[in-house]
């Protein structure tokens, strides 16, 4: 949890839950397991104690979930400045094994932040589903709200959530006195089409009851078709960062622009991440010799439109390590998939230094989050949409 935050398109993050396990592709290298198993490294006894574990050398969720102390749940009510929140950046809010309760008391505090604009982003739609549709769920939360104001956690104001009828001390009928909650947005992770189909049409339903809703489109790992997406208010989109991350093919991007350019959704693009991209002019218009090279320092991929790799340009020292294990058996580093290409029609020519491109593949090369940054044909795409004042 943070009060500032480097991820692009929010301003804080707020974790009054921790834990998690992986349920998708996307999960696979979340940043969020090495950042707990550090954060139970540096408190041992602290809530994040047992939700990691080492398997094969790298921290992995273990599954168990745990509630973080009170002065975390109450931390975006002493925020006095609006800001955008995160909601539970190291878990996953609607995971199977979080009760209703735990649920119930994130919503409390999120209606009575009312200045801030809370972004919860889930894997488990189903679940974020059959409970924002449970009738029961807003006097559920209503009666937190009026238990932490007898508990003198909270202090009535002008924009106070509930109305009640009857004694405050024991109310015969209490609710919110507003539901959907207009700060909150309710979004869902796609990394690839088959979680696009499994997830689509429950954020649907929760979008046509008045939910500001939004898509987080990363780690994108393979193309993903948006045309039943029309409803959703935000797409943002991204390449996966870290040591194992997998790159993004442009085209991805490019094509989940367009689509909110035309259904006008606002399109927020994060960042390349760990590859970026290049032409295949920039990678053999260096001279002869692999030092020479664009990024002679890093490893590349040529990625088909699909998201399969055609060909492999090896690092300077990578190449030497092939060599010299006998993995490679010539001085050219670039490594050909005949399988991949030969599912597509015309011929890749590797001559000198000229490349002929008739598949459209796209270069991207391991370069860096920072040196690939978050251009996307040159201009940075920051919309959000447009919410009630």
């Amino acid at each position: 949890m943070a009060e500032t935050s480097k991820i692009e398109w929010t301003d804080a993050t707020w974790n009054p839950i921790v834990g998690c396990s992986i349920v998708s592709p996307a999960c696979t290298n979340c940043y969020a397991m090495a950042m707990a198993a550090q954060l139970e490294r540096m408190s041992p006894g602290s809530h994040y104690a047992g939700t990691t574990e080492i398997v094969n050398s790298k921290p992995v969720w273990t599954g168990v979930l745990r509630q973080a102390p009170e002065s975390v749940l109450l931390k975006p009510l002493r925020w006095k400045k609006p800001r955008r929140i995160f909601v539970n950046s190291m878990s996953d809010l609607f995971h199977e094994s979080v009760p209703d309760e735990w649920i119930d008391h994130v919503f409390a505090v999120m209606a009575l932040a009312h200045w801030h604009t809370l972004q919860s982003l889930t894997k488990r739609t189903a679940r974020m589903r059959a409970y924002m549709s449970d009738p029961r769920t807003p006097h559920r939360i209503a009666r937190v709200i009026v238990d932490m104001w007898i508990a003198k956690q909270v202090t009535p104001d002008d924009n106070w959530p509930v109305e009640s009828i009857g004694d405050i001390d024991m109310p015969d009928d209490i609710k919110l006195r507003e539901w959907p909650l207009p700060n909150v947005w309710l979004g869902v992770t796609v990394e690839d089409q088959p979680r696009a189909d499994e997830r689509r049409d429950h954020l649907r339903e929760l979008a046509k009851h008045g939910w500001m809703t939004f898509v987080s489109y990363e780690p994108a790992l393979d193309p993903v078709d948006w045309s039943l997406w029309y409803f959703v208010r935000q797409i943002i989109c991204g390449g996966e960062s870290g040591p194992r991350a997998r790159p993004m093919h442009p085209d991805w991007a490019r094509a989940t622009h367009d689509f909110c350019a035309v259904h006008d959704i606002a399109f927020f693009f994060k960042q390349w991440g760990e590859w970026g991209p290049t032409s295949s002019v920039d990678v053999y218009c260096h001279g002869p010799n692999r030092n020479e090279r664009l990024y002679p320092n890093s490893d590349g991929v040529a990625m088909l439109a699909d998201g399969r790799v055609c060909m492999r340009d090896f690092s300077v020292a990578e190449h030497k390590r092939r060599i010299r294990t006998g993995i490679a058996c010539d001085t050219r580093a670039i490594e050909v998939d005949k399988t991949a290409i030969a599912e597509f029609t015309g011929q890749i020519r590797l001559e000198g230094r000229a490349l002929d491109n008739p598949l459209g593949f796209q270069w991207m090369y391991r370069v860096g989050k920072r040196r690939a940054g978050r251009l996307l044909d040159g201009c940075e795409h920051n919309a959000f949409p447009e919410t009630r004042p």
